[in-house]
């Protein structure tokens, strides 16, 4: 079961109700109602329209209020993004944006729980978090009495948003795995014959093109060139000191 954050979580939370209150050692992070969506848009552009009919797994966007005894009713609202990355992601999380940015209390702090889903779509989810200058949390939150923070999980594609945001945490309790990139296809098929399978995997292009977006971001490559090295169906889960060690996330805001 995973591992409820609420205790682990609270001094994150009271650290950035400080620094929007008063200033802390860190920067303070601005409420989302003052952001210019202009290059948001050109970026998101890139993809089209968001499907008229989501995947049930597709990932999800809401605002959620960290709650806690140290700011009461002064608690920042989050962004929650749950579920898969797909091709009309980043112009579903564009589109919510504009829904919430006059919600007051709303913080640039999105927690990311995602099993992957698709690599241009995740890049490009990251470059929207890196325009909006947000840090990531990978965390869920669940309905019911105690709906979180939860211990969440950033698995393949998910890595590649989680790029973007400009301050990555990785709670103890919450799992990062590489994963091979690859494409299945079938062709053929009918008259009682099954289709054939193909699968392929990322070319020294796509490779480079990934590390050099990673580099951009601030992480180290070698990651990319670590899970584009794994066997196939493989999935490695990065310890603390792989995180810290390629710059990727850390476990304290």
């Amino acid at each position: 079961m995973a591992e409820h954050l609420a205790g682990r979580l609270a001094q994150l939370v009271e650290h950035l109700v400080y620094t929007e209150r008063v200033g802390g050692s860190s920067p303070s992070l601005p409420t989302i109602r003052r952001v210019a969506f202009g290059s948001i848009l050109a970026f998101s552009a890139l993809f089209g329209p968001t499907a008229a009919l989501a995947d049930p797994g597709s990932m999800t966007f809401r605002v959620q209020p960290l709650e806690t005894s140290a700011c009461g009713a002064r608690c920042p609202h989050v962004i929650v993004a749950d579920g898969v990355i797909e091709t009309g992601t980043p112009q579903a999380f564009v589109d919510f944006l504009k829904s919430d940015v006059d919600d007051k209390a709303l913080r640039r702090v999105v927690f990311i729980n995602s099993r992957g889903g698709n690599v241009a779509a995740s890049m490009m989810f990251g470059r929207i978090l890196r325009e909006l200058r947000a840090a990531s949390v990978i965390g869920r939150f669940d309905s019911g009495r105690e709906a979180g923070p939860y211990a969440g999980e950033c698995l393949s594609a998910c890595i590649y948003a989680m790029m973007g945001a400009v301050r990555r945490v990785a709670p103890p309790g919450s799992e990062v795995a590489l994963h091979r990139m690859s494409i299945v296809e079938s062709e053929g098929g009918g008259w009682g014959a099954p289709p054939r399978v193909m699968r392929s995997f990322a070319d020294a292009p796509m490779v480079a093109t990934l590390a050099k977006y990673a580099s951009r971001m601030g992480v180290n490559p070698a990651l990319v060139r670590a899970a584009e090295s794994l066997p196939p169906d493989t999935v490695h889960v990065l310890t603390r000191e792989e995180m810290r060690r390629w710059s990727f996330a850390t476990s304290q805001f």
